[in-house]
């Protein structure tokens, strides 16, 4: 098993990593009868896709000796309505380091090769952008 979720009332879940033990609490959003004061199930999938990114664009950089530490990234996920599901994710990608033109080009390509990326249904709009440092 990969993860255990125990539902703890009050539209609250708790989700805790069986390999490691770590948790965390998902609350049902204000939009939707909660209290939205933790991510939202729908905040963690499109939270995921920019953690997922980041992953594969940091094997790709370490494998080309090259560092995207410190680089962030600011989500926007849309809603929609009948039925309720992610309409859109926007992931905005800041790096702290101008690369050269080959490096981008490597960070560009591994993000798209993320599995959450293959894993989202093709309805939802995409908007990625990156952004560098000059």
């Amino acid at each position: 098993m990969t993860s255990r979720v125990i539902y703890l009332g009050d539209l609250r879940t708790e989700c805790e990593h069986l390999a490691s033990s770590n948790e965390f609490i998902t609350d049902a959003p204000v939009d939707n009868e909660g209290k939205g004061e933790a991510f939202s199930p729908t905040d963690t999938v499109a939270t995921a896709l920019a953690s997922c990114m980041f992953t594969i664009m940091g094997i790709k950089a370490r494998d080309h000796e090259f560092s995207i530490e410190g680089a962030s990234a600011e989500v926007l996920k849309t809603m929609g309505s009948n039925p309720r599901r992610i309409t859109g994710i926007k992931v905005a990608f800041s790096f702290p380091s101008n690369y050269a033109d080959k490096e981008r080009k490597i960070l560009e390509r591994a993000a798209k090769t993320c599995p959450v990326l293959y894993s989202l249904h093709p309805d939802i709009e995409l908007d990625i952008d990156f952004s560098y440092s000059e």
